[in-house]
């Protein structure tokens, strides 16, 4: 099998942030799979830290639904996605377990919802940028 240019995490990542209906569009018919865990709701804690260095603090709950199956020929695949869509779970899922078997034939998909997520990123970048404002402050001379 030959490198592909996405590690695990990275395309585990990508999955997790990519919306439901953009996932359903790039893989509308899953792959013939058992459940291992059928998709389940839940809330996980999320952390912060105060400009990326200080000591954690909990911000609150966020909901997450996860699933994990295994395809018929024996790889397992796992989602983990924002939210309350079982579906967007399991095809979070099943694209996990056909990466790890096929990665050249489903990288495209991937890179898809990657440069998607980087061109939303880049236009609210934009539209932020247009409403920043400079602030500068005048020096006032003493009167002798």
């Amino acid at each position: 099998m030959s490198q592909t240019p996405f590690a695990r995490r990275d395309w585990l990542s990508i999955l997790a942030r990519s919306t439901p209906a953009r996932l359903a569009a790039l893989l509308p018919d899953l792959p013939a799979h058992d459940l291992l865990r059928a998709p389940e709701t839940g809330t996980v804690m999320v952390q912060g830290r105060v400009a990326a260095t200080g000591a954690p603090f909990n911000i609150g709950e966020m909901t997450v639904t996860r699933c994990a199956l295994r395809l018929s020929c024996g790889t397992e695949g796992h989602g983990h996605v924002q939210g309350r869509s079982h579906a967007h779970a399991r095809r979070a899922a099943a694209l996990d377990a056909l990466m790890q078997t096929d990665p050249e034939a489903h990288a495209p998909l991937i890179a898809a919802l990657r440069d998607e997520a980087q061109d939303a990123r880049t236009a609210r970048a934009a539209k932020a940028a247009a409403t920043k404002v400079e602030f500068f402050t005048l020096q006032r001379g003493e009167d002798a």
